[in-house]
């Protein structure tokens, strides 16, 4: 079991907290198993934590954090420059043992005064990465990005993007389906529009159950190998193509082959994620014409390399390309 310590210190933010303990409480194995333990600690356990509207008796003390696998950083109200007592240290002998350690929002103030994120990028809340930046001149602070992952260390901007950064590592941990359910659970994509490209699942654009296109989705996904052009979609769904991109967009939100792009990049990520197929292979599995068209095309979507993609999210036995 992954036990995720959730540190709440006075003034903690009531989103900063519930994210993370409602993310990696909803995950679950395909068996229906829970892999997460999220528990909240505190200073001392017990300790009453004020938090906005109201006040927490967190069960567990900082002895919590060495038994932790992973570490959650809330933000509070009123970053302090010197944490509480114990705090810093706590941290420190975790980050020292691979601890992995992730903060959200304002919490980054707290991880930098760890000294932890010393010399890496890091995220914060936009409002505050200025001030972020002067307290800490010896941390990159980009406030563009939803989140940076420096591996051991990860740090989320608004609170928000603590829902991505914590999909994007029960991914890491238990692959792309466990983080796709997670995300439906969570009513959330499992990608968002953000200034970085993010090492995330590329969920196909819905439509609503129902809907006079559900036919047609289904058949695009299970044929996105095919060189399918406009008028072959228009045709398959008996309609003009005015008419089909009309009611994509109504009913998608996009356009017939932007789906189908995304539908080829997502049968790619399965394929990178669960096979040792070469590159090759995979591009023409995927309905792409080439390999360098693959590469070039999922780059600009997943913002890596095929091969970068699978030595990331690859699980079982080593993948060869």
């Amino acid at each position: 079991m992954h036990i995720v310590a959730v540190l709440a210190l006075d003034g903690v933010i009531p989103f900063d907290l519930s994210a993370p303990i409602d993310a990696f409480g909803w995950a679950r194995l395909p068996d229906g198993r829970a892999p997460y333990d999220v528990r909240v600690c505190s200073v001392r356990e017990g300790e009453e934590v004020r938090a906005g509207a109201f006040t927490l008796r967190a069960p567990y003390g900082l002895d919590l954090l060495a038994e932790a696998d992973t570490i959650v950083l809330p933000g509070v109200q009123d970053p302090p420059e010197v944490l509480p007592p114990g705090v810093a240290e706590a941290l420190r002998a975790a980050a020292a043992n691979g601890t992995r350690i992730a903060s959200v929002c304002v919490g980054a103030f707290l991880f930098a005064a760890t000294g932890l994120l010393d010399g890496l990028r890091a995220t914060t809340h936009w409002l505050a990465a200025p001030d972020l930046a002067a307290r800490h001149p010896e941390v990159t602070v980009d406030p563009n990005v939803l989140y940076v992952d420096n591996g051991q260390f990860l740090t989320s901007a608004g609170a928000a993007a603590a829902l991505d950064m914590c999909l994007h590592m029960v991914r890491k941990d238990y692959g792309s389906a466990v983080a796709a359910h997670t995300a439906r659970l969570s009513v959330m994509p499992l990608e968002r529009e953000g200034g970085q490209a993010q090492f995330i699942a590329h969920d196909l654009p819905p439509a609503p159950s129902g809907a006079t296109l559900e036919p047609l989705l289904h058949w695009l996904e299970a044929h996105c190998d095919r060189d399918l052009t406009l008028d072959d979609i228009a045709s398959r769904a008996g309609m003009s193509t005015r008419t089909l991109n009309r009611r994509f967009r109504d009913q998608t939100g996009t356009t017939p082959l932007q789906w189908l792009h995304r539908a080829r990049i997502r049968r790619a990520q399965h394929l990178l994620e669960t096979t040792s197929y070469p590159v090759e292979r995979i591009a023409l599995q995927s309905g792409f014409g080439s390999p360098t068209a693959f590469r070039e095309r999922f780059r600009r979507v997943a913002g890596t390399s095929p091969l970068a993609y699978r030595r990331a999210f690859r699980t079982g036995a080593g993948a060869t390309a």
